[in-house]
Parts: structure tokens; C-alpha cells; sequence
């Protein structure tokens, strides 16, 4: 081949191939006007949707979500309820048969789409359930922009999951995944996920949102009310404005979210206080006895926002609102819809602090949940047990955070019904499988690296991947890439093992032989899935003495831990089943000895881990 031809070829490729891994996002801005019908449970929509196209591909056909679609009898959601009656979540169940079976005409979710036109010229569409696919009018080219304009009628569904009216505290209407939403178009393709119940995804938009509805309601939503003076709730000098039909207009906006969520009721109370170097919080909820807990919530609110800040990185919008609303707890942008007829304040608190745990996750790095949703829940969940376990110490002296989420894995282990947590978020066989796969397993990632590599370079690690990725979209590799950097070790190995398989941590200690001046240990690696090993030696004189087995995988080993000092020996390959090493130390010395003093290593079995000293 000649050499002049070789140069051109590769400066082709090397263009093509810089194309395809460039880093893009599409940009979205909605203008609504929403006419809610309160006595009907119904509303009429206007919406002007700007939409620039940053990749660098031309697009024929855009994808709408409308999400209230699958709220009725024989829908897939229906249809993926009813396969799931032993298995599936209970919340969409009621004696072991589908709730969506049984709602009526009249309180099924509908999204009427009256016509959609692509800069002012008509266009066809096509509902597919829960996915509107357009055809544009003129193909959309990279790094153009376009403007769709469309009108459409809903009905409020009976409240079955997250969304719907009359929910079971008394709430009138939880207004989320309303909307038709754009769906997010990257490198991966458009994210047109069929909605039967789990999760969403969206491109980060702005928002300017005009909800008229009766004089009496007061709204609570995930953005900032720009004209309080005018409507019931928030301001005790509002004058509230109300039309010729006895309605108020509300004035919301909103910038860099992935949506735009409300609630409306007649009977809401609006709180609100300031976070120093944070931001203000809004209480919306009905004031009671039943939620005479919220009050006491205040000060704990307050300290995971400024621990969140400090960990991971800064919440970025102006407020934060907890809205009675939803079943159970769902995060939103800048809001959560919850129950809020708490039982206990650490309850009610600890909902409070996974759903705006979410905030980080979900909203600000907004990973896409219907592909990778053990990222959302699991680093959520990671925060979450890190923050409730000091904001409520354990009364036995637990230094690990994270030994509840290990005890409730290797207990689920044993069930045989494990799926991997690399499914897809829809797709999971069994409701159990996804909420370990996707909570307990993907906080267990972050626990496990924190092992591997040392609480130091994950928390490093953590605040890098934010600094760099939040409104960005990241995916499993970007994180990867970082953790990688930061920690100089190869960590593919572990990625593969925990996230795309149901393989299993399990080391032993096997055998030990005591000497004269010294002990010499056998350990035993019964598992499947090989990893680095703590070991420690808890002397008579209760002195803990540490040593760092190597994995041969990493290449770099641990350098320091906050578990303390330790001594590192030769390293363990991987296929390699035993490992036998001598300590300094005679019998006479040792009280205990044993794997993973600090308790952070997922094994499944952990009666085989140590050895007391008698």
C-alpha cells in the first residue's frame, strides 16, 4: 500500500472514528399552556417545543413519550402486570392481579393528540401505546433547530403508580410524566423505552409552564413560581387573580431538567426555609396530625443537603420541593412526589433523603434509568445508607454503613432468582431480582471499589465523575474511565463480574498452621467472582496489624485506606485457587484472624472469614 494513500486512510478513519465517540446532547425548551378542568379530572394542552439537534446525524423521524397512555386495562404495562402477578411490584397489584385491570372508562389515562406541526407545516404521526413516532416535514440537520407546535387533551388516570388523581392520603391530582415529552436522542440511538412502570428518560430542557386551574388549588411543583403574589399558597399578601371562569394562572419555570412535575390540591399548606450555601426547600403537603412529622424533618433536610454538597458535589437549582403526592417516594426535577403520613421520623426522613438522594443521580447526572438503572438507584443508595447512618447512628457501634445492603444481598443470594444488574430496567424477570440488581447491587459497585481501591480514591473518584459529567448524560464507561484514572488499577474485571453476571464473591480461610515465631495461613477462593483480600490479625494486646493481598488484575495496588495502615504482600492471581502467605506472629500472640475486618467484601459466606485464636 502506498505510503501517501495510508495517510489519508487513517486520517479518514481517525475522523470517522472522533465523529462517532464525540460527546453531544440534544437541547429542548417546551412552552406550555395547561387548562385543567379540576371537576373532571381533565385538561387541555398547548405546547410550543424548541428543538436543536447537536449530533451530528440529520434526523427524519423525532420520538414523543405519553407516558398516561399505559394507565388502562390492556395495556403492555397491563399486560406486564398481570405476567408478573407472583413476582412483579405489589403497588401495581392487588391480590395478586393487575390494578390496571379493573380502572374505569372514565379514569383511564388518555393522551388525545389533536394535531403536531413541524414549523408550522402538519405532520404524521403514529401512536405506538406509550411512543408517538413523527415524521418530520424537512429533515432535521446536525446542529439545526426546529420548532414543533402541537395541542392534545388528557385525562387524569385513576392513581395506580406514581401519576393520577385521588391517591390514597387524599391528594386530588400528582401531575408527572404528563406531558408529550421528546424523547432523548445520543450516541446509543433514540431512547424510545415502551413505559410498563419502572423508569424514564429525557434530554435536559428549559421550561416556561402556565397552568390555569380552579382559584382554590394550590400547586406544588419542581421549578420556581414566578408570580406568587397572584395565586393561593405561597405568599400571605398574594392577591390571587382569578378569570371570568373563576381560575388563577400559574407561572412556573425551569432550567436544565430532564422534566417539569406538579400536584394540585385544595387543601395544601406551603412551607419553606433557606439552607445556608443551599437550596430553599418547599414543604407541600397536607397539614396534620398524620404528617405532624414533616416539622421534625427540618434539621435533617437541611444537613443531607450540606452533606451531599460536600461529597459528591453541588446541588445546582435555586429550591427543592417534597410534595404530598404519588405512592411510596418518586424524585423529579427539583421535586419528589411522596406519601407523607410518616410512621416513624426516621422513616419519613429516610424517604426524604433517597428521593432527593435522586436529585445528584437521576436529575444532574440523569443517566439513562431505562439502560443503566442500577447507576440511579445504586449510587443513590450509596449515599443514602452513607448519610442515614449518621444522621441516625446504629446503637450497636457499626462503623460500616453499608453492612446492612451486604447482609441483604448475601441473603437474597441464597434464593437462586438473581438476574444482573446490566439488564435492562423493563426487563427484569422478577420485581425482587430488579430491586437488588438495581439498588443493592449498585450500591454494592460503589462499596466494593471503595474496598478495592480505598474510601480516599473513591470519594476522588465520585467528585471528579460529577465535576466533569453533571447535565451531561454519563454513562457506566465514562465512570469507569475515571476510576481508572484516579486509580491507576484496571478495573474492567470487576465491572464485567458485578454488573453482567450473577457470579459471586467467596473466600475462606482454609487452613493454619502455627510455628514457633510465626503463623502460616492458607486462603481459599470458593467464589466465582476473584478479588483483592484485607486480611487482619487481631493481636492479645488488641492491636490490629492489616495486610493487602493483591489481585494480579489491577496491575496498581491499594496504596492507603482510611481502615488503616497495612503491610502488602505478593499478589494472588486470579485463576489461582489458594494463596498461602506467613505472618510474624505465633499463637501465643493472636487473639483472631481473619478476611475483611472492616466488612465492606460482598462474601456470600461469611462463616469460613475467621478464625478465633484459643
Amino acid at each position: 500500500m502506498k505510503k501517501g494513500f495510508l495517510i489519508v486512510l487513517t486520517l479518514v478513519f481517525g475522523c470517522i472514528t472522533a465523529q462517532q465517540n464525540a460527546y453531544y446532547q440534544q437541547y429542548a425548551k417546551y412552552q406550555m399552556d395547561i387548562d385543567v378542568d379540576a371537576a373532571n379530572y381533565t385538561y387541555e394542552g398547548k405546547q410550543t417545543l424548541t428543538y436543536k439537534n447537536n449530533s451530528p446525524d440529520e434526523l427524519k423521524v423525532v420520538y414523543f413519550h405519553l407516558y398516561w397512555n399505559a394507565f388502562k386495562p390492556g395495556s403492555m404495562m397491563d399486560q406486564r402486570v398481570a405476567g408478573q402477578a407472583k413476582n412483579g411490584d405489589s403497588r401495581l397489584q392487588k391480590d395478586g392481579i393487575s390494578r390496571l385491570a379493573s380502572i374505569p372508562k372514565n379514569e383511564e389515562g388518555v393522551q388525545n393528540i389533536h394535531w403536531i406541526k413541524q414549523n408550522g407545516k402538519d405532520l404524521k404521526f403514529e401512536i405506538q401505546e406509550t411512543i408517538m413516532k413523527v415524521e418530520l416535514a424537512t429533515p432535521l440537520k446536525a446542529n439545526s433547530t426546529t420548532t414543533f407546535t402541537m395541542e392534545w387533551d388528557a385525562v387524569i388516570p385513576m392513581q395506580i403508580r406514581r401519576s393520577g388523581r385521588n391517591n390514597r392520603e387524599g391528594i386530588d391530582m400528582t401531575i408527572t410524566q404528563w406531558y408529550p415529552k421528546i424523547a432523548e436522542y445520543d450516541y446509543e440511538g433514540w431512547a424510545t423505552f415502551d413505559y410498563v412502570g419502572r423508569e424514564f428518560h429525557a434530554p435536559f430542557s428549559d421550561f416556561d409552564i402556565k397552568i390555569k386551574i380552579d382559584k382554590n388549588y394550590v400547586i406544588g411543583a419542581g421549578g420556581t413560581l414566578e408570580n406568587p403574589l397572584e395565586v393561593k399558597g405561597y405568599d400571605a399578601k398574594a392577591n390571587i387573580k382569578a378569570d371570568a371562569n373563576n381560575k388563577a394562572t400559574w407561572k412556573w419555570s425551569a432550567k436544565n431538567m430532564l422534566d417539569f412535575a406538579w400536584a394540585a390540591d385544595r387543601d395544601y399548606t406551603v412551607e419553606n426555609f433557606t439552607i445556608l450555601d443551599g437550596p430553599k426547600i418547599y414543604y407541600v403537603y397536607h397539614k396534620s396530625e398524620k404528617t405532624k412529622l414533616w416539622e421534625e424533618t427540618k434539621p435533617y433536610v437541611t444537613k443531607f443537603f450540606q452533606m451531599m454538597n460536600a461529597k459528591l458535589g453541588r446541588y445546582i437549582y435555586p429550591s427543592y420541593s417534597y410534595i404530598q403526592g404519588g405512592d411510596g417516594g418518586m424524585e423529579y426535577g427539583m421535586a419528589t412526589m411522596m406519601l407523607g403520613e410518616g410512621r416513624s421520623l426516621e422513616g419519613i426522613v429516610g424517604l426524604m433523603v433517597h428521593e432527593g438522594g435522586h436529585s445528584w443521580n437521576q436529575q444532574i447526572l440523569a443517566y439513562n434509568e431505562s439502560m443503566r438503572p442500577w447507576m440511579d438507584e445504586g449510587f443513590t443508595s450509596y449515599y443514602d445508607s452513607m448519610i442515614m447512618h449518621q444522621l441516625f447512628p446504629p446503637k450497636e457501634s457499626v462503623a460500616n454503613p453499608f453492612v446492612g445492603s451486604i447482609n441483604s444481598y448475601r441473603n437474597f443470594t441464597k434464593r437462586g432468582i438473581e438476574e444482573p444488574a446490566g439488564w435492562l430496567g423493563d426487563h427484569h424477570d422478577n420485581g425482587s431480582a430488579y430491586s437488588v440488581a438495581s439498588y443493592t447491587k449498585g450500591e454494592l459497585f460503589l462499596v466494593q471499589l471503595n474496598y478495592i481501591m480505598g474510601e480516599q480514591n473513591l470519594s476522588l473518584t465520585m467528585k471528579e465523575f460529577y465535576r466533569q459529567w453533571n447535565l451531561k448524560h454519563p454513562t457506566d464507561k465514562d465512570f469507569m474511565h475515571i476510576a481508572q484514572k484516579i486509580s491507576g488499577m484496571d478495573l474492567k474485571w470487576f465491572h464485567h463480574y458485578w454488573i453482567n453476571t450473577v457470579k459471586t464473591i467467596d473466600y475462606a480461610v482454609k487452613e493454619v498452621e502455627y510455628e514457633a515465631n510465626s503463623t502460616t495461613i492458607t486462603l481459599e477462593n470458593k467464589g466465582s467472582i476473584p478479588m483483592p483480600i484485607d486480611f487482619s490479625i487481631l493481636t492479645k494486646d488488641k492491636k490490629v496489624v492489616n495486610y493487602q493481598i493483591p489481585l494480579n488484575m489491577t496491575h496498581v495496588w491499594k496504596s492507603k485506606d482510611i481502615y488503616g495502615d497495612f503491610k502488602t504482600l505478593n499478589y494472588w492471581p486470579w485463576m489461582q485457587k489458594e494463596y498461602t502467605f506467613t505472618i510474624p506472629y505465633d499463637k501465643s500472640q493472636i487473639s483472631a484472624l481473619g478476611i475483611d475486618f472492616s466488612q465492606r467484601l460482598a462474601d456470600v459466606n461469611m462463616a469460613d472469614n475467621m478464625v478465633e485464636v484459643k
